[in-house]
């Protein structure tokens, strides 16, 4: 399996407003790629837009969206993805990534809630992926998302995001994070359902921290440095799935851009490590 198929490589970092000063000043080097949510820039002006603008042309920009609402029971909002179109053409971003989830029903629900696990809904969601991929003219990713309770299960999670991915020809955006998460919350091993997934379809990884409420209740906050077990899983995800673009994600209390940067050096660290491991195992074949 290629390393990279997907037009963009390393580490990346979550384009925060609250950091644009300091991410405006950081080396050229000092990450890869960034990633923003479109929906909050998508027909920015003024100073927000030239800052914007004056990163997009320094790093390759990604999107990962806030709420396309996959899932839902509301028509799909088809003036979002053409807007998201027409950006992605401007900046031209090589990939636009969203949650398998849904977030509205009769309105925005400011939250990311889980899809049933059923075939019902494997087909439902996989016409509105079609839809979509129709107007940005490529494949999306989606991400396996964090949950805490699901009403009805005839398929296991990995069975149910297989299914989703085969059905419509879209990627997946592996979330380490999220199996970590699930995976005490839920009581299942995350190296099993890691190796459930139908990893040759994924195309991009996020990593991130979250919040301890209790030895078995976790909540994916983005708002926490990376722990030691999410760092081992993401090099079991390097193992199996290849050496893919992987973003650090933090959304709030954020630390100064140094110590976010020294995580995304460790991603590069892991990143170089599972290179070597496989450029070893190639040559001892």
């Amino acid at each position: 399996m290629p390393d990279n198929t997907s037009g963009f490589q390393g580490a990346g970092l979550g384009l925060r407003r609250a950091l644009l000063g300091p991410l405006l000043s950081m080396d050229p080097g000092a990450v890869d790629f960034m990633e923003v949510a479109p929906e909050n820039w998508v027909g920015v002006g003024g100073r927000f837009g030239r800052q914007f603008r004056t990163l997009a042309e320094r790093f390759p920009i990604v999107l990962h969206g806030l709420s396309l609402d996959i899932g839902g029971p509301d028509p799909l909002d088809q003036d979002l993805v053409r807007s998201v179109r027409r950006f992605m053409d401007e900046f031209d971003v090589p990939l636009y990534s969203e949650h398998l989830t849904y977030c509205a029903a009769d309105g925005h629900l400011y939250d990311l809630l889980p899809i049933p696990f059923t075939e019902e809904a494997v087909h439902y969601v996989a016409d509105r992926v079609r839809q979509v991929q129709d107007i940005i003219g490529a494949p999306i990713a989606l991400e396996n998302a964090s949950y805490y309770a699901q009403t009805h299960t005839d398929l296991s999670e990995a069975e149910f995001i297989g299914a989703v991915l085969a059905e419509s020809g879209c990627d997946l955006l592996l979330d380490v994070n999220n199996i970590y998460v699930n995976s005490i919350n839920h009581g299942y091993d995350a190296l099993g359902f890691l190796d459930a997934l139908p990893l040759e379809r994924a195309r991009y990884i996020h990593v991130a921290g979250h919040y301890d409420e209790a030895d078995d209740l976790k909540v994916d906050t983005h708002g926490t440095d990376v722990i030691d077990p999410v760092w081992q899983l993401l090099a079991q995800a390097y193992r199996r799935a290849g050496v893919l673009p992987t973003l650090l994600e933090r959304d709030f209390n954020l630390p100064p851009l140094a110590a976010l940067l020294l995580e995304v050096e460790q991603i590069r660290q892991l990143q170089a490590a599972a290179a070597a491991g496989r450029q070893q195992a190639v040559g001892e074949r």
